[in-house]
């Protein structure tokens, strides 16, 4: 059982997540609890178990073109990381986690999602695609849109490797429908949202650190310009009275009571 991680969120952390819709705490999981988890997703990489998906099969820019494509098996992430082993369902029930989710989101008692995230998410260079603006709540399907991912950077992330960038305040927003595409992708095209987009900041995190998100913060990813492959392991977290919609994608696997 490796050692929980002792973080209390104080009052001013859960105020800037309020208002930003996320939160950086740097060296959360310890070195060489993040080794060991890197040493296990090696053996989930080597070769890539399923179930997985691969970055061929979103089509996404700048992704292989089909599967049995040059860089067609390249990985996007693999799923059901909760399902995958010890080392993984410790992290996500590790009591320094989950308390700050409960912080977050309102001292309530919480669940882990099974059927969003709960991944390990890969970008590779060469073949690891873009990601446009989005929320994350576009596909999925509860009677609150508010839902906490957790991501644990098991490496350095930033820009030149594909790291994540959001915009601060999205997550409090109200958007028309004609703002996104058809994919449900922050269009880039229109003024408003060119003006939304140059509030745009990076998030750059080092091994250990964890960044904890809205699911309706806008965010995007762009390619991994560098030679490591980036590896991140993503959660997500609910309130237990926040249920998902009967028959939705959100309630086909059941969620974890924490």
């Amino acid at each position: 059982m490796q050692q929980a991680c002792d973080t209390r969120l104080s009052d001013t952390q859960c105020d800037a997540f309020a208002r930003d819709g996320f939160l950086v705490v740097r060296g959360m999981a310890p070195r060489e609890r993040c080794r060991a988890l890197l040493d296990e997703v090696e053996r989930c990489l080597d070769p890539p178990l399923g179930p997985l998906e691969l970055e061929a099969e979103l089509g996404y820019p700048g992704a292989p073109a089909a599967v049995d494509a040059t860089g067609g098996q390249t990985p996007r992430r693999l799923l059901h990381a909760y399902s995958r082993g010890p080392l993984f369902r410790d992290w996500a029930r590790d009591p320094g986690v989950t308390d700050a989710v409960r912080a977050l989101l309102g001292d309530a008692p919480i669940a882990l999602v099974q059927a969003h995230h709960n991944c390990i998410m890969t970008k590779y260079p060469r073949y690891g695609s873009v990601t446009g603006w989005h929320q994350d709540v576009r596909y999925w399907s509860f009677a609150v849109p508010e839902l906490v991912n957790v991501w644990l950077a098991l490496g350095p992330e930033d820009q030149a490797q594909g790291g994540l960038r959001v915009i601060p305040g999205s997550q409090r927003m109200t958007f028309a429908p004609e703002q996104f595409d058809a994919a449900l992708f922050l269009r880039d095209d229109l003024p408003a949202n060119r003006t939304l987009l140059e509030r745009a900041v990076d998030v750059e995190l080092d091994c250990g650190d964890v960044l904890f998100f809205h699911s309706r913060l806008l965010h995007a990813a762009g390619r991994n310009q560098g030679e490591r492959v980036k590896r991140s392991l993503v959660f997500t977290y609910n309130r237990q009275d926040n249920p998902p919609r009967p028959g939705s994608r959100s309630a086909r696997l059941a969620q974890i009571p924490l």
